[in-house]
C-alpha cells in the first residue's frame, strides 16, 4: 500500500516501488554546529526519500517562501512525487525544519529547488548541509551539471561550489504566472 497521503488508486507500480526502496535504503546523517561562545548548539539530522518527509510540515514551510506563497498540500505532494531526490533536515524532536528537492535524470542534469529552512534554524549551515548531502549522494553521483535559481542567497551557494552560470545567453525559459487560484 502507498503512503497514507496518497490514495492507492493514484499510485503507479513505479511509485510504490520507489517508496519501498526509499524506506529500505534510508540515508541519514547527523550534524551539529556549535555557534560562538554563549550561543546555542543546533543539532539536526538529514534524511532523504519521500517516505521520510513530513509533507504537511513542508507545505507549512514552503507556504512562507516568496516563490510559492500559500502553496497547497496537493501541490507539495505532486512536486515531491515527481522529483528525483528529496532531502529534509530534522531537529532533535524529529520535527522537519528544512527541505530541498532536485529534479533530475540522475545522469547529466539536476535542478535544485524549494530549498527552505525554518526561520528559527537559519544561519546554522543547515541549507548548505542539505545541498552538500545532495551533491555527494550515491543516488546522484553521476550528475555533472547542477543548477539552481536564487534571488538573494548567492553567497550561501558559493560556499558549496556554485557559481554564476557560465553561459547565461544560452539559457531560455517560458515563464508563466502561477495560477491565482493556488494562492488567493
Amino acid at each position: 500500500m502507498g503512503p497514507d497521503w496518497l490514495p492507492l488508486s493514484a499510485c503507479s507500480v513505479w511509485n510504490i516501488f520507489r517508496v519501498v526502496v526509499h524506506r529500505i535504503y534510508i540515508k541519514i546523517i547527523r550534524a551539529s554546529e556549535v555557534e560562538s561562545e554563549g550561543e546555542f548548539v543546533v543539532s539536526y539530522t538529514i534524511k532523504s526519500g519521500l517516505a521520510n518527509m513530513d509533507l504537511h510540515r513542508v507545505t507549512e514551510l514552503l507556504s512562507k517562501a516568496f516563490w510559492c506563497p500559500n502553496i497547497q498540500y496537493d501541490e507539495v505532494i505532486k512536486s515531491a512525487d515527481n522529483s528525483a531526490f528529496l532531502v529534509g533536515a530534522f531537529n532533535e524532536k524529529n520535527e522537519q525544519i528544512a527541505y530541498a528537492r532536485a529534479i533530475s535524470d540522475k545522469v547529466r542534469f539536476a535542478y535544485i529547488l524549494d530549498v527552505f529552512v525554518d526561520e528559527e534554524y537559519r544561519k546554522h549551515g543547515i541549507g548548505q548541509g542539505m545541498i552538500k548531502y545532495m551533491l555527494e549522494s550515491e543516488e546522484m553521483k553521476d550528475v555533472y551539471q547542477w543548477i539552481l535559481i536564487t534571488r538573494d542567497a548567492h553567497e550561501v551557494y558559493k560556499k558549496v561550489g556554485f557559481s554564476v552560470i557560465s553561459r547565461p545567453l544560452d539559457w531560455m525559459e517560458i515563464r508563466k504566472e502561477r495560477p491565482k487560484d493556488r494562492y488567493e
